[in-house]
């Protein structure tokens, strides 16, 4: 056991919950010469409720997991800031192509720099900070075991190429997804690569081997689908203003703002609701993943899996609010979420409860939605 990452767990773990990520402290970061101490402030600030996740891991876990989000958020950085749709994908292969596997470990080269001035908010700032101190994440990244090496620079390939056909299906589509293949598409590109990486990972520490059975694979694939669908319903308005939608309904909405105009509201508010039954109808998935993953009586990944799924179901109860529908009831605070989940980690029955709490609600919200007058209702699996 890493005593130092035990002790200071607690502590990364309340500074993730408070933390004010309107205001960053960027000359802390910008200071900050550590290459351990860098990757856990950044994250902090880049991973949101995926650090909390990640902290519950096991310590050799849970710092490869944290090198593999923050180079992913580098990549997505490129992908978001880069408006130059060439030089975002010269940008997105050059950090690919870096890699240079040795038997011994892979070498890095340095990462693209990215100009500052690209950065749109303080948020942004982070971001760009994070790119170009990469080698920083470099460091970390060479001191991990090689077959933990060998997943991520996987999972790295696999993003860019993502973002590339991303990059290139919304160029070619007036900046929308057009059918329920391109959205699943898209969603297993942002979240479902990452989603196998982790249980790639967990299983490699539980059970030797990165190697996964074809339908633990597939299952980990529709769970993050189940995950990202968060993401696309949260930010429905923020995507239109920047003139991207993943439901072709709102393409002759691209780039506005007056979202209290009526018929507008309507149709984001179908949209939501229509991607919210989507998500919730794929919930399953998540529950076979972790049944699958055969964790063993104390298990600190069963903690993290179960926590993952909770911020999900919290996520998606304010979705539910927004989609103009009557929502569940739950917690809403963070630390309770965070108390349920390590609880998890040493009763197999209190984790196998609350998976199947959270989709009884799921199933019970997805039966009261009348699909079959849906306008949408194509778009809304029937597994």
């Amino acid at each position: 056991m890493d005593i130092a990452f035990f002790l200071l767990r607690p502590h990364r773990l309340v500074q993730g919950l408070v933390l004010d990520r309107s205001a960053p402290d960027i000359s802390r970061l910008e200071r900050t010469r550590s290459p351990e101490s860098f990757v856990w402030r950044i994250l902090s600030h880049a991973a949101r409720t995926f650090s909390a996740c990640i902290l519950f891991l096991p310590s050799q876990l849970a710092i490869s997991a944290a090198v593999a989000y923050l180079y992913c958020r580098i990549l997505d950085t490129y992908e978001d800031l880069v408006l130059d749709p060439a030089q975002r994908e010269a940008m997105l292969k050059s950090f690919v192509h870096r890699f240079q596997f040795d038997p011994k470990g892979y070498s890095t080269d340095p990462a693209p720099f990215i100009d500052d001035k690209l950065a749109r908010s303080a948020t942004d700032r982070i971001y760009t900070l994070l790119v170009n101190r990469c080698r920083l994440i470099d460091a970390v990244f060479a001191k991990l075991k090689l077959p933990f090496q060998s997943i991520i620079v996987e999972l790295v390939r696999k993003m860019a190429g993502g973002m590339i056909w991303s990059s290139q299906i919304f160029e070619s589509q007036g900046g929308v997804l057009a059918t329920t293949e391109q959205l699943s598409r898209y969603c297993h590109n942002v979240l479902g690569n990452p989603t196998i990486f982790a249980v790639r990972l967990m299983n490699l520490f539980h059970h030797k081997s990165a190697d996964l059975p074809r339908e633990l694979y597939r299952n980990a694939l529709q769970a993050g689908e189940f995950i990202q669908l968060a993401n696309i319903t949260r930010d429905i308005e923020s995507d239109l203003r920047r003139k991207i939608a993943y439901h072709p309904s709102l393409k002759g909405d691209l780039g506005r703002r007056d979202f209290d105009e009526p018929g507008l509201s309507r149709r984001i508010a179908s949209v939501r609701e229509t991607l919210l039954v989507r998500a919730l109808s794929l919930a399953p998935a998540y529950l076979r993943m972790a049944e699958l993953m055969d964790f063993p009586r104390l298990s600190l990944c069963r903690g993290s899996m179960i926590l993952m799924l909770l911020f999900t179901e919290r996520y998606y109860r304010s979705c539910a609010r927004y989609a103009q529908r009557t929502p569940w009831t739950g917690s809403k605070s963070g630390p309770k979420l965070i108390f349920m989940s390590i609880f998890s980690i040493i009763s197999k029955h209190q984790s196998k409860r609350i998976l199947e709490t959270v989709l009884a609600q799921f199933s019970a919200f997805v039966s009261e939605t009348d699909i079959s007058d849906h306008p949408f209702s194509e778009w809304i699996p029937l597994l």
